[in-house]
């Protein structure tokens, strides 16, 4: 794309497995996931959406590899899906804050542009076979990181779906068995709630 004019989208997300659509497969071992389901309750084309959500993104990830393509297209519509993978694996508070204040600061950098997220559920207490002690680390985790999410999307102004206390996040049948992707089921609720908070949001290009 860089060198010549930059390619316009009604919808671009960036983020992990979470924007990617995993739980929710197609028959090809491909996946659906909130996404196009957003897109199409806004009417919005599929082909007007670019979604760089890809399996085990981090905040830096995003960062590195997902921030410069958005740099290069046109899109009134930007979501951002990540955050999971830096509580659970490698944590480091300040450069998952950092990074996220760069993601949100780029997002929300063009006038006009809506941007929109959502925090991060209870995965800890659904992830089969962890240890209570590491489930109440990780949940401590999880708290700080929605708490400062909050605030960082009040300050720069970004929609924020609040899936930790959705009430899909209580219902089993919303969740994947591995306990950290939605479902199918879930992937459709979350796109209903998720269009609903983008009511009125301009998706022209």
């Amino acid at each position: 794309m860089s060198g010549g004019a930059r390619r316009e989208y009604a919808m671009v997300v960036l983020g992990d497995s979470f924007a990617e659509g995993r739980g929710d497969p197609r028959p090809d071992g491909t996946f659906v996931g909130w996404v196009p389901r957003v897109a199409r309750l806004l009417g919005i084309d599929e082909a007007a959406v670019l979604n760089l959500g890809a399996f085990g993104a981090t905040t830096q990830d995003v960062v590195d590899a997902q921030l410069p393509a958005v740099a290069e297209v046109t899109t009134p519509l930007l979501g951002v899906a990540v955050g999971g993978n830096d509580l659970v694996r490698a944590y480091d508070r300040d450069g998952m804050r950092a990074n996220l204040r760069t993601i949100f600061e780029v997002a929300t950098a063009v006038p006009g542009r809506t941007v929109f997220t959502h925090d991060y559920p209870d995965i800890p207490g659904r992830i089969p076979g962890l240890p209570a002690p590491t489930v109440a680390l990780l949940r401590e985790r999880f708290a700080d990181a929605n708490e400062h999410l909050a605030q960082l999307c009040d300050e720069l102004g970004v929609r924020r779906y609040a899936l930790a206390t959705a009430d899909l996040t209580d219902d089993p049948s919303m969740w994947y068995p591995d306990g950290i992707h939605p479902s199918a089921l879930g992937h459709r609720t979350i796109a209903v709630e998720i269009a609903a908070m983008l009511a009125g949001a301009d998706v022209r290009r």
